[in-house]
């Protein structure tokens, strides 16, 4: 059972997880929770985002809404080695399991019903992840010219290094690992800190971490006014 008092929550090792959800509470409920829970995470709002991300990135797990297209191009995919895909753990409403539990390849796919329940999210997260190393980076995560290197927690623009901060860091990664994506404010103090924190904090972190990594072009940090922040080559 889930949830029992006193017991531990699962936590991960650095995966890189994928999280394709069309539902914007439940992506950010599900990013920001396995984030806290030590997961690297990035999101897709759409089947062809998911799908494209998963082309361009090495995920070690995909959570993948049911009710969104894609499944079909996903389901060809099983077809390569095992060692070349992540576990599948799909989100599906109850008048789907008919159709879903049939197709469920053993050890490396399983479900969970909608809505969600993160304790059982969380669990079967660990289930398919045990025994698989975090994937090596290939290249991520950076964009462009600006490189983070989590094994010492350092980061660099072309040549030039950056001295950032714990904080500065965190953010720098959440930005890069949600690139091209607006972050609200709640997202990121939860990512940074693991608690709210007043707006003015948030600005100054950001402008902190703006002056260390825009002192070339293109910029990269951007603020969408009334929104967030978002990480990206070009102003929207």
């Amino acid at each position: 059972m889930y949830g029992i008092t006193g017991t531990r929550p699962p936590r991960g090792d650095g995966q890189h997880l994928l999280v394709v959800v069309d539902d914007p509470g439940d992506t950010e409920l599900l990013a920001t929770t396995l984030e806290l829970a030590g997961y690297r995470v990035g999101t897709a709002g759409t089947g062809a985002e998911g799908m494209a991300r998963l082309a361009r990135h090495r995920f070690d797990l995909v959570v993948w809404d049911t009710g969104l297209p894609g499944l079909r191009e996903l389901a060809r995919g099983r077809r390569t080695p095992p060692a070349d895909r992540p576990p599948l753990l799909f989100l599906a409403s109850c008048d789907a399991l008919h159709h879903l539990v049939p197709e469920l390849g053993p050890g490396r796919e399983d479900y969970v019903t909608k809505p969600v329940r993160i304790p059982e999210v969380l669990a079967r997260v660990q289930v398919l992840l045990r025994g698989r190393r975090p994937a090596a980076p290939t290249g991520v995560p950076c964009y462009g010219d600006l490189v983070l290197d989590d094994a010492t927690c350092r980061a660099s623009r072309g040549p030039r290094p950056l001295d950032l901060t714990p904080a500065e860091y965190r953010l720098l990664h959440h930005l890069l690992a949600n690139a091209e994506h607006v972050l609200s404010k709640e997202q990121i103090c939860r990512h940074v800190w693991g608690e709210y924190r007043a707006d003015q904090a948030i600005e100054k972190l950001v402008s902190r971490l703006r002056r260390k990594v825009d002192q070339e072009d293109p910029n990269l940090i951007h603020t969408r006014r009334g929104f967030g922040y978002w990480l990206g080559c070009t102003s929207r």
